[in-house]
């Protein structure tokens, strides 16, 4: 028998751990530091006006924060992000916060509501955040960016109305959908000639990601 001290068993990582998802992303201690700060304040908010349903605070890590950091890695040199609908700030607000510091970076946080603009507007100026709040309707807004994206707002078809000043604008648009991305993107193809992929997302087992560098509506005749 060894007289060899015993090592202490390794400390199991809850399944949404922030270790995990730092570890995923490879998120520097700052980072991460902004990023449970942003946890914390979407908690305290949603106390107050029920920003998002208690199973987003309940996966945050494992679901919604590594579903909104997945898209840099399909862009990594893309520095103007424009949110569609952003809500709580998702990905807008993780985008913003894994970019902070990045010479040119800026994300647009798109929202028609007023009270989410408020705790939007809290987040940024609280972390000094590379990103601007716009209350406004996301099919009303013109903005010139690098990528514009969307996170359960509407259907792919409805979508790409909202999204289409951004892409007239030479945006490329990632979108992150559920398992009825294939059905939504079947759909679209009725009224745009698109130039899209589907794309297995990081965070679900039956998300994907619609990745589209070009959309032009079909004209009806």
């Amino acid at each position: 028998m060894s007289d060899a001290p015993m090592q202490p068993e390794p400390k199991a990582l809850a399944p949404d751990s922030p270790d995990i998802f730092a570890a995923a992303i490879e998120a520097t201690p700052v980072q991460m530091a902004d990023l449970i700060r942003y946890r914390d304040l979407l908690e305290e908010w949603n106390g107050r006006m029920n920003l998002v349903g208690p199973s987003a605070l309940a996966s945050f890590w494992s679901r919604h924060a590594l579903d909104s950091a997945q898209l840099l890695k399909l862009a990594p040199d893309a520095l103007r992000w424009a949110d569609l609908g952003t809500g709580a700030g998702l990905p807008g607000l993780v985008l913003a916060i894994l970019l902070k510091g990045r010479p040119g970076a800026k994300i647009y946080l798109v929202e028609s509501l007023a009270k989410r603009c408020r705790f939007l507007s809290e987040v940024v100026a609280e972390l000094n955040l590379p990103a601007e709040v716009v209350n406004a309707r996301a099919e009303d807004v013109q903005l010139t960016v690098d990528i514009v994206t969307a996170r359960a707002v509407a259907a792919l078809p409805r979508l790409l109305n909202f999204a289409e000043p951004c892409l007239k604008a030479g945006a490329r648009a990632l979108f992150l959908k559920g398992q009825a991305a294939e059905t939504e993107l079947s759909q679209a193809r009725a009224g745009w000639r698109l130039d899209a992929r589907l794309i297995a997302s990081l965070s679900d087992p039956d998300g994907r990601i619609v990745d589209i560098r070009s959309a032009k509506r079909v004209r009806q005749h």
